[in-house]
């Protein structure tokens, strides 16, 4: 009885690393994952957003260690709802990182630190010499307005631009909400 016991566990055994792979197999490819959509203001419709990639995906050692999720922030062809969502998944992959802290904290100029390597692992989610940052050191929006950020709490951050006429509290406004 114990070698029939012993293969019936062996067969078990390779049946479940057999289900185990076939769902590894299975799963949508970093980048390819169904996109959740997340609810933001009528001047930014909701779009599908990947989930946050961890840093080692996004780091290039030549690079010196900087991440290249930003690299499109602000750029000419782009639009303020892609960098809207593009600064969402630098959030995410912060939080990814540094899960017990939640986002990081304080005034735009604080965070923009943070994200740009003023942290504890010393990466730079964004380069410190990124186009989106002004001489103060704040992430600003396509026209030239520092970002206001709202820390909703620790694992949701709202963004908002003051959109084209660069004044807060008009209909141009732009702003990504995080689902609650």
């Amino acid at each position: 009885m114990n070698g029939r016991h012993a293969l019936r566990w062996a067969l078990l055994a390779v049946f479940v690393a057999g289900i185990a792979a076939l769902f590894w197999y299975a799963r949508p490819a970093p980048g390819n994952a169904p996109k959740p959509s997340r609810p933001v203001s009528p001047a930014v419709p909701a779009t599908p957003s990947s989930p946050p990639p961890a840093v080692a995906e996004n780091a290039d050692p030549a690079s010196g260690g900087e991440s290249h999720l930003a690299d499109d922030l602000n750029a000419p062809a782009g639009t303020i709802r892609r960098d809207l969502e593009i600064l969402n998944e630098l959030f995410g992959t912060w939080q990814t990182n540094f899960p017990r802290e939640g986002n990081p904290v304080g005034e735009n100029a604080e965070i923009t630190a943070s994200l740009a390597g003023a942290n504890s692992l010393k990466f730079a989610f964004i380069s410190p010499r990124h186009r989106a940052i002004n001489r103060q050191g704040e992430l600003c929006d396509r026209w030239g307005t520092p970002f206001r950020f709202h820390q909703i709490s620790g694992q949701a951050m709202e963004i908002r631009s003051a959109g084209p006429d660069r004044k807060f509290g008009t209909a141009d406004d732009a702003r990504w909400i995080p689902p609650q």
